[in-house]
């Protein structure tokens, strides 16, 4: 059964997505992160171009030539056919694709609605009987 980590109280939530994205490439080898449109996927692309500064982390869209050779997917696609070691979700529904994965982060910034989406999808995976952990990044800093 998946294991679902949320990370609340996010300042900069591509940031810490893309903490969680290096982490999980350098642990299980792939990862996946849904956004919620094709704005935010291109936003994120870029972001992970220029974050770290000292690193590059290979990524690309799921209907590029190279998704199957590249282990970070970045897409707002509502599928995933592939590897499915770590989802990080950036869209403010619960993915339906998410329990083929092994691990999910959830990242909810300090935006009122994000925080309001956040507690549904909570509510959603601990209805179903996911194990959920908190971790709480306003107490880190």
């Amino acid at each position: 059964m998946t294991t679902i980590d949320f990370y609340t109280h996010c300042a900069d939530r591509f940031e810490v997505a893309s903490k969680l994205v290096a982490k999980a490439w350098a642990q299980h080898s792939t990862v996946r992160v849904l956004t919620d449109g094709a704005q935010a996927t291109e936003e994120f692309g870029r972001f992970l171009w220029l974050w770290p500064a000292t690193g590059f982390m290979p990524h690309c869209q799921l209907q590029s030539p190279l998704a199957t050779e590249t282990p970070i997917l970045v897409d707002h696609a509502l599928e995933h056919d592939g590897p499915a070691a770590v989802l990080v979700n950036l869209h403010p529904s619960p993915p339906p694709f998410f329990s083929r994965f092994e691990r999910m982060a959830e990242i909810i910034s300090l935006d009122e609605t994000d925080v309001a989406a956040g507690r549904e999808r909570w509510k959603f995976y601990k209805a179903r009987g996911y194990e959920i952990r908190s971790f709480n990044l306003s107490e880190r800093a």
